[in-house]
C-alpha cells in the first residue's frame, strides 16, 4: 500500500484498523501473557517438556525458560541460536544442551553493547555465518543487528523510524517489522521486510538493496519490482544464490533466482489447507519461516496447520512432522505435535530445529522423524499479541506472524 495523503490516509488507517479488531474479534483467540521476570545469566541443561512458566529465569532444580522463542540457526558446531522474542534475548544452546544468554537483558531497547549490556525489542529472526557471527531481524526495532562470536552486538542496517520505501539503495535504509533473516557464504544478509512487502539484501558494508517487491500487497509472480508478496515472515538462501520466502498472508513458498526473478515454487493464494501435492496442489495456512538443506530442499513451519511441511526443489510438498492438532507430544512423524511452529533450522546431517513458539519450545527433528525436547519448559498460559501496532504515518497496520496472530486460530 502506498501512502495516502491527508483525509485519505486517516480513511484508510481507520479501515485497516477496524479489519484488524474484525479479526480478533472474529476468530477464536489465546492470550499470552509475557512476564518481566529475568536472571541475566541463565545457565542449565535443556529442559524435558514439563510444564512451567514463561520467562528466562532458571536454576539448577528447574528447566530453561523461553517465551515465545521465534525462530532458531544452527552453525557447523552443532550450536543453536535462538530468538528469544518474548524475553527479548539471544540465547545459545550447545550440543550438550547447556543454555545460556548470548546477548540482551530482557528490557526492551536498541543498545549496541556486548553480551547483557546490549537490548532488543522482539527479536524474530536469526541467522549465523561461517565465522560464528550472528544476524538478527530486531523486529520491534525495525533494525538488522550483527552480534560476534564474543557477543558484542551492533546495527549493520536500519532505523528506529519509520518511513517509506522509495529509495531502494541506502547505507541507512528503514524496515517495517523485519521478520527474518539468512546469510549466504559472501556474508550477504537477506530480510524478510514484512510491514513493506518486500525482501531486502544487506550487504557485508551495510549497504541495503531491495531485491524484490514493491510495497503492495499480492501475490503477482514477475521480476524485481513486478513481483508482490502479502507479509512475507520467512526467508533462506541456498549455495546458488536462489533465496526462498515464506509469504505469510498468501500462504505460498517463493522463489527468488540470483536475477531477481520471483516465482512461486508451492501454495496457492486463494486455498489454504494442509494438502500434500505438487505446486499449487499442495497447501499451507500461513507458513512462518523456512530453512534449505544442501540438496535443495525446503522445509517450513505451516503455522496454522501446525505442521512441519518439507518443500522439494520441483515444489512437491510432503510433511515432515506434526499430526495437526496442538500439542507438545514426542514421536515420529505425524505422531508428534506443535503449537504455532515459528522458526526452524537445518544442519549438515538433516537434523532440523524447530522453535515451537507456543509451546515455549526448541524441538529437535531428527531425518528419521522423531520428534524430540532440545531445551525449555511448556508455559502454564500461552498467548502471543492481540494489538497490532499501527504506523499512523505509512497508513499500515502490520500484520504477520507477530501481530494478529492469535485472529487465525482454527
Amino acid at each position: 500500500m502506498k501512502k495516502l495523503p491527508g483525509l485519505k490516509q486517516s480513511i484508510s488507517a481507520i479501515i485497516l484498523l477496524s479489519a484488524a479488531c474484525f479479526f480478533a474479534s472474529c476468530y477464536k483467540t489465546d492470550v499470552k501473557i509475557i512476564p518481566g521476570k529475568y536472571n541475566p545469566n541463565p545457565v542449565t541443561t535443556g529442559g524435558t517438556g514439563n510444564k512451567g512458566g514463561n520467562g528466562s529465569t532458571t536454576d539448577s532444580t528447574i528447566n530453561i525458560t523461553f517465551s515465545s522463542p521465534d525462530d532458531v540457526a544452527v552453525d557447523a558446531a552443532g550450536n543453536l541460536y535462538v530468538a528469544d522474542y518474548g524475553n527479548n534475548l539471544i540465547r545459545k544452546i550447545t550440543p550438550a544442551g547447556i543454555v545460556s544468554t548470548l546477548a540482551g537483558n530482557g528490557t526492551i531497547g536498541a543498545v549496541d553493547a556486548t553480551g547483557t549490556l546490549a537490548s532488543f525489542n522482539g527479536p524474530s529472526g536469526i541467522a549465523v555465518d561461517g565465522a560464528g557471527n550472528i544476524y538478527v531481524a530486531d523486529s520491534g526495532n525495525n533494525l538488522v543487528r550483527k552480534i560476534t562470536s564474543a557477543g558484542v552486538v551492533t546495527t549493520l542496517a536500519g532505523t528506529r523510524v519509520t518511513a517509506d520505501t522509495s529509495n531502494t539503495v541506502s547505507t541507512e535504509p528503514v524496515f517495517l517489522g523485519p521478520s527474518s533473516v539468512a546469510v549466504d557464504a559472501s556474508g550477504n544478509v537477506y530480510v524478510a521486510n514484512s510491514g513493506y512487502n518486500t525482501i531486502c539484501m544487506v550487504s557485508p558494508a551495510g549497504v541495503v538493496t531491495t531485491l524484490a517487491g514493491n510495497g503492495n500487497s499480492g501475490a503477482d509472480d514477475g521480476i524485481g519490482a513486478n513481483a508482490t508478496f502479502n507479509n512475507p515472515t520467512g526467508v533462506a538462501v541456498d549455495g546458488s544464490g536462489n533465496v526462498y520466502v515464506a509469504d505469510f498472508l498468501n500462504s505460498l513458498i517463493r522463489k527468488i533466482a540470483p536475477g531477481g526473478a520471483v516465482t512461486t515454487l508451492a501454495g496457492s493464494a486463494d486455498t489454504v489447507g494442509s494438502v500434500n501435492g505438487t505446486g499449487s496442489a499442495g497447501l499451507f495456512y500461513f507458513p512462518n519461516s523456512l530453512a534449505v538443506d544442501a540438496s535443495g530442499n525446503i522445509f517450513v513451519t505451516d503455522d496454522i496447520n501446525n505442521l512441519i511441511r518439507e518443500v522439494s526443489p520441483t515444489g512437491v510438498v510432503t510433511t515432515v512432522a506434526g499430526s495437526g492438532a496442538k500439542g507438545s507430544a514426542n514421536g515420529v512423524g505425524t505422531a508428534a505435535s506443535f503449537n504455532d511452529p515459528s522458526g526452524i533450522a537445518v544442519d549438515a546431517t538433516g537434523n532440523l530445529y524447530v522453535a515451537d513458539a507456543d509451546n515455549n519450545l526448541i524441538r529437535k527433528i531428527n531425518p528419521a522423524g522423531l520428534v524430540t525436547n532440545v531445551a525449555g519448559t511448556l508455559p502454564g498460559i500461552s498467548v502471543r499479541h492481540t494489538i497490532a501496532p499501527f504506523y499512523a504515518h505509512t497508513g499500515r497496520v502490520l500484520v504477520n506472524k507477530h501481530t494478529l496472530k492469535v485472529s487465525y486460530r482454527k
